[in-house]
């Protein structure tokens, strides 16, 4: 298992051979290799500053030389003309490292920022916005560290921290119950203690789950997935299932229709396009 640095360094090593391959000829043909200068990451969009960090460890692994001065900090809300760092060192390392840097630093802030237009529609309510694993390649550990710099929550990070059984599961499986018994004997067995959620899609769904739990404590489910669900069904689901699971609202669910699910009372409601649909924070790398 990697940790979070290690899978970063591998991306921006990978990053690199993909940018720069034998050489930044444009750079190497024309800046003294002793050359030494500084660039400051200028804001050019209102947003929130999400991946200082990622781009400390891209200076890093480039140029262990390179001086990095924050002026701002991830979370920071920005306006055009702000100043988020000033980085110094050696001119050809600032030139090759640039684009990585913006590439990272401008998804992160994108992401952070769709996030806490979500988050911040559902203060008042107890619901939390949740990420999903539609994410870029490569990225995901970054794309969801973007997400709580938001104010959002992350779902599982991958396969392995958490058994969500979704519909296709059920079915191949035979049913809830099988599924739901399956992946107890399976954790037994594999001395796993997994947070187990289930994807339901209809109340008849959710009474066969609430119904197995009673029946078999140790094959029961801690959330819930309302897939798909109407307002007036989302509803109905919370107040059957009256707080024995925490409660997750997913699919098709926009700003717009946000709060109505949250007013159902669910727990969590999931939006994959917190990191599959957003645009870049505007942001440049310039000399000064």
């Amino acid at each position: 298992m990697y940790t979070v640095d290690e899978l970063n360094d591998r991306l921006i090593d990978l990053s690199f051979a993909e940018d720069i391959g034998d050489g930044d000829h444009t750079t190497l043909c024309c800046i003294p290799e002793d050359a030494v200068g500084k660039s400051h990451l200028l804001i050019k969009e209102e947003g929130v500053l999400a991946g200082m960090r990622a781009a400390r460890q891209v200076f890093r692994r480039f140029d262990p030389e390179l001086q990095v001065e924050e002026l701002l900090t991830d979370g920071t809300r920005v306006k055009p003309g702000d100043i988020a760092m000033v980085v110094s060192g050696k001119v050809r390392s600032l030139l090759q490292t640039e684009r990585l840097m913006l590439n990272i630093m401008q998804r992160m802030s994108g992401i952070a920022t769709m996030t806490a237009v979500y988050a911040d529609r559902l203060k008042g309510y107890h619901t939390r916005v949740l990420d999903t694993r539609k994410t870029t390649p490569g990225m995901r550990m970054l794309e969801k560290e973007a997400v709580k710099i938001g104010g959002g929550v992350n779902h599982r990070i991958g396969l392995f921290d958490m058994v969500l059984l979704k519909d296709n599961h059920i079915d191949f499986c035979g049913g809830i119950e099988q599924a739901l018994d399956r992946c107890a004997a399976y954790q037994k067995e594999k001395e796993l203690h997994l947070k187990v959620e289930i994807e339901c899609r209809s109340l008849d769904d959710i009474r066969r789950v609430i119904a197995h739990k009673e029946a078999h404590p140790e094959a029961g489910a801690d959330r819930i997935m309302l897939d798909n669900f109407n307002i007036e069904m989302t509803r109905a689901a919370v107040e059957l299932i009256g707080g024995r699971f925490e409660t997750e609202s997913s699919g098709g669910i926009t700003l717009e229709t946000l709060t109505d699910y949250a007013a159902c009372g669910v727990d969590f409601i999931s939006v994959g396009a917190l990191t599959h649909s957003v645009k870049g924070l505007d942001m440049s790398f310039k000399a000064c």
